[in-house]
């Protein structure tokens, strides 16, 4: 399997995640949804370390842990099966895919630099991608979708913090992060679920959504990612935000019926294009690199 497939796969991965946020978001609630998906992929996580030997060293790195499972799951998972309760499939995977965007401006607030024109002209095509489904969300929702957009903004914003606060975070394997971090999601979401239980028993499809959500969108995915991140470095691996959209309106389309509008259309060409300009991502530099490699 080449780098470039499995880039393919982590994106249609991450935008099914989506999909199934949108199935079981409802009839759970976003604390038993995020505690079920953290709590599977965990279990996912650990049988894996099991396997390959690895060593956690929770205590040693508690505080580290905590810290990255707050900000670049527990919160950003919340919000987003929040928002899942009123947006579509296709609108949450948009707003995911301005987490490098937000990540660009808290970078620059955090490090006091100057950010550069193609960053500025890369974060002003963000706003107005963001802009055009904010406007057309808060027309054909009416004023209840106003919460769940700052949720899902919220939730991008949120892993820009996990991302800036990874560059000066201690030196932890990849694998660890992700594992140690998922645990100390599950110790974090789990008080929430006492103070807004499950809405209805679920069904096996709801059963199912959960499973694949927390198994193969969380810590399967992780592995894929890291995987990616290893074989072609972190950022050609980052230019799976801009595929993930794709993914989101695609499944959200043929599984959940959902309209492809224009402003799907539109905003997500905005966003994209922003998120490129951000992260200084080039597709030529892309393929140049993986012909390089001989894959």
């Amino acid at each position: 399997m080449n780098s470039f497939f499995r880039l393919i796969m982590l994106a249609a991965i991450w935008g099914g995640s989506f999909l199934f946020m949108r199935i079981a978001a409802n009839p759970l609630g976003p604390a038993v949804l995020i505690e079920a998906r953290v709590g599977f992929a965990a279990v996912t996580l650990l049988i894996i370390a099991f396997y390959l030997k690895k060593q956690l060293n929770m205590v040693e790195n508690a505080k580290h842990y905590f810290t990255l499972g707050l900000f670049n799951t527990a919160l950003p998972f919340l919000l987003f099966a929040y928002a899942a309760q009123f947006l579509n499939a296709s609108t949450l995977s948009i707003f995911n895919s301005t987490a490098p965007i937000w990540g660009a401006i808290i970078g620059a607030i955090w490090t006091r630099t100057a950010l550069t024109k193609p960053v500025l002209l890369g974060l002003g095509l963000g706003v107005i991608g963001v802009s055009v489904l904010v406007g057309w969300e808060a027309m054909s929702i009416g004023e209840n979708a106003i919460l769940p957009m700052m949720a899902a903004i919220g939730a991008a914003v949120s892993y820009g913090i996990a991302t800036n606060y990874a560059k000066h975070a201690p030196s932890v394997e990849a694998f660890n992060n992700a594992h140690g971090s998922m645990w100390a999601s599950v110790v974090l979401v789990l008080p929430l679920i006492f103070l807004s239980p499950a809405r209805e028993v679920p069904t096996s499809e709801i059963a199912m959504a959960v499973i694949l959500l927390g198994v193969v969108c969380t810590g399967l995915a992780y592995l894929l990612y890291f995987r990616l991140v290893s074989d072609l470095g972190p950022s050609s691996a980052l230019s799976v935000t801009f595929l993930i959209p794709v993914f989101g309106i695609l499944w959200g389309h043929l599984f959940l019926d959902e309209a492809i509008g224009f402003n799907t259309v539109i905003g997500s060409i905005f966003v994209i294009t922003g998120t490129m300009l951000v992260t200084g991502f080039s597709p030529r530099q892309f393929f140049q690199q993986k012909a390089v490699q001989g894959e």
